[in-house]
């Protein structure tokens, strides 16, 4: 892990560290099982963290947020895998770095106080909501529409793969309000779901990251008043994009970190196991293995870090946080069948942990931009097609 051998954490960073790695190992890891089988966590997850200040890290004091530099976040994202459970490291950080992003930099007062607030003291609890039926990473396409009736805007459509649908208490959400000008015609809306016309259609059965809720919702006539409007009117693909950037690093964050934890656990496994008398770990085939497995997973940490570093003196990096998502993304799948490999089987039964996390790592392939889109944008970046 991170600790000891890179230049960018402090003393205090690593005490940090070791305040979420107890949390996650002591409070959140013994429920996983429990919370993967129910589909769903409860919320005390998000009050016991806003009490201990991790869903606003980096966000001003002055709404309940501490404030800390880039790298505390980076120890955080770093350190949630150790729930065990991919679906609460999911919710989390959906409430941490995809809905509430876009409120610091361009929500109003008002907005703040009554949304950003409570969110980092986890009182209320939110969603990102942007993908449908027919617009995934083609953001342009979606139909949901926002109309406006004087004072209000009079919202129509549905959303798909909404995590933390059936518990959120506001959705930050894509909608057209022009749906004439494509791109230019997207705004955000700070949807609050107690607004009548609002429905979660159905809880989807997913492959992997089983310990939380993805939703279908649908919105019928949903009156909205304009001030939960979020920045300006047309400018929502904007924020979008804006937002994009970051929620893949963080993604890479965390996923190279549980890349360590699952090379770790197989590594633990192959020294235990014996076979013909011999430790599994001892024959060559699985030893070149192992070593080629914790080679790449290094060299991903190394992207992963030159890119938290690019992002942290404010240098352009949308080619950096592409490959950091592409590369783990796609090593994650590669390293994830090695090791239930390795596991033999019992990689195959539920109660060891490679199973859930063989499941698990295909969404990092798919979910916040598709491994295919993140190689358009590394072409493009590289002016492949000029």
């Amino acid at each position: 892990m991170a600790e000891k051998k890179w230049p960018y954490f402090t003393e205090e960073h690593e005490i940090f560290r070791q305040q979420v790695r107890s949390f996650c190992e002591e409070q959140l890891a013994p429920h996983a099982d429990e919370w993967e089988k129910a589909g769903n966590f409860p919320r005390w997850v998000f009050e016991k963290m806003g009490e201990l200040g991790f869903l606003g890290i980096t966000y001003p004091e002055k709404y309940g947020g501490t404030g800390a530099d880039f790298w505390t976040k980076v120890v955080f994202a770093e350190e949630l895998p150790r729930c065990q459970s991919s679906g609460v490291l999911l919710s989390v950080l959906v409430q941490t770095d995809m809905c509430t992003p876009a409120i610091v930099a361009f929500g109003n007062e008002e907005q703040k106080e009554e949304i950003l607030r409570p969110a980092i003291q986890g009182k209320k609890i939110g969603a990102i909501c942007v993908t449908e039926p027919n617009a995934g990473s083609d953001v342009a396409s979606i139909r949901t529409t926002a109309k406006k009736d004087g004072d209000y805007y009079i919202i129509n459509g549905s959303k798909t793969f909404i995590t933390n649908g059936s518990k959120a208490d506001w959705l930050t959400m894509a909608v057209k309000t022009d749906p004439s000008k494509g791109y230019s015609g997207i705004s955000l809306i700070l949807f609050p779901t107690d607004t009548p016309g609002f429905t979660v259609t159905r809880k989807l059965d997913k492959l992997g990251h089983r310990g939380t809720d993805t939703c279908e919702l649908s919105f019928e006539d949903c009156k909205v008043h304009k001030r939960y409007l979020l920045g300006e009117e047309g400018k929502g693909f904007y924020y979008i994009m804006h937002g994009f950037q970051y929620e893949r690093l963080v993604g890479a964050i965390a996923g190279i970190s549980a890349l360590h934890l699952m090379l770790q656990d197989t590594l633990n496994y192959c020294k235990e196991r014996t076979a013909f008398g011999t430790k599994i770990c001892a024959f060559q085939a699985n030893a070149h293995k192992i070593a080629d497995l914790a080679t790449e997973i290094e060299a991903a940490q190394a992207l992963v870090y030159h890119c938290c570093d690019m992002v942290n003196r404010g240098l352009n990096a949308i080619k950096e946080v592409s490959m950091c998502k592409l590369k783990v993304g796609e090593l994650g799948v590669t390293a994830a069948r090695q090791c239930l490999q390795l596991h033999g089987g019992y990689g195959y039964i539920e109660e060891y942990r490679i199973c859930r996390a063989y499941r698990d790592v295909m969404l990092g392939t798919i979910g916040g931009g598709s491994s295919e889109i993140m190689r358009e944008i590394i072409a493009r970046t590289m002016g492949l097609y000029s």
